[in-house]
């Protein structure tokens, strides 16, 4: 299975802290970890982790963690050919987790803005050896409209994540899509619509089904995730788990999912597989340190794969 993540790369800068200071406060954290993210490398390691050859397209500045994302992505069995230099500040991503385990994050796309179309084009023939195309909102939207147009004139299916949530996102640019997978926060700013019932959620995912895209995806949580095509829906309940760190967890379930789709080509197996991964990532810490690899994941749950 050959998947393009064609998206971010960023540093994460962890801060683990009993509550939020209050403006003009200062307050003592008793954790911090600093750890390589953003959501297009976050789901390419996922992805690799499991045994999908990634074809990376993203860019990193000429600072200090330039090299330590490259390193980090061929640790982690990724190809730098396509992984660009820019000059200036790689991406940077502090990062809040309280008791609870709920995550405040705050992105500095840094080289990740330059990322653009014709990146695309120079990596175009390897990109059409891949069997899917992955996006996030962590690039600029003119590159991932570009993206999505190249996927659909190679014939290649493309799974956006809508994240961060972009209010300037244009629908009928990302109708072509074969995947959309918001959180509920991210759905109702796309579709201007309440979410607070399943049922809410099902009515403002068809606005995006009414564009023309096919399938609507919307990660729950604890409660699952919801799965919604014009000729019905499917609720994939979540797993129970003791969560100690949640950041980068959605990006666990899209790297999962991609994989095993890619593999399968079987959307729900692929989701209740994809709910299991990202469930056991949110009981480490960290971003891509707490991503199980292949074997990793089928020895803790050989009963349910």
């Amino acid at each position: 299975m050959k998947i393009a993540v064609i998206g971010s790369n960023n540093v994460d800068l962890i801060s683990y802290i009993h509550r939020m200071p209050e403006q003009g406060e200062t307050i003592e954290a008793p954790d911090f970890r600093l750890g390589c993210g953003g959501k297009g490398a976050n789901q390419a390691v996922a992805a690799s982790r499991l045994g999908s050859e990634i074809l990376m397209v993203t860019r990193v500045g000429t600072d200090l963690f330039a090299e330590n994302t490259i390193a980090n992505f061929k640790e982690n069995g990724i190809d730098d050919k396509y992984i660009l230099r820019t000059e200036g500040s790689s991406g940077v991503a502090p990062i809040f987790v309280d008791e609870q385990s709920n995550n405040s994050i705050i992105i500095i796309k840094g080289a990740n803005a330059l990322l653009s179309p014709q990146d695309l084009q120079d990596a175009r023939a390897d990109i059409e050896q891949c069997q899917l195309i992955v996006l996030q909102l962590e690039i600029s939207l003119e590159t991932v409209y570009a993206a999505i147009d190249l996927g659909k004139e190679l014939g290649i299916p493309v799974l956006l994540n809508p994240a961060p949530a972009a209010p300037e996102l244009s629908l009928e640019r990302v109708k072509s899509v074969e995947f959309i997978m918001p959180n509920e926060t991210e759905l109702s700013l796309l579709s201007g619509m309440p979410v607070e019932s399943i049922e809410d959620i099902s009515n403002a995912a068809h606005v995006l089904l009414d564009v023309g895209i096919k399938n609507v995806i919307v990660t729950l949580g604890v409660r699952g995730v919801l799965w919604i095509t014009a000729e019905g829906e499917k609720l994939i309940e979540g797993n129970k788990v003791d969560a100690i760190d949640t950041t980068g967890a959605g990006d666990a379930f899209i790297g999962c999912f991609s994989h095993y789709w890619a593999e399968t080509g079987d959307i729900e197996e692929s989701l209740r597989i994809a709910n299991l991964y990202a469930g056991d990532s949110v009981t480490k810490y960290g971003t891509q340190t707490s991503y199980a690899t292949a074997s990793e994941f089928k020895e803790k749950y050989t009963d349910k794969l």
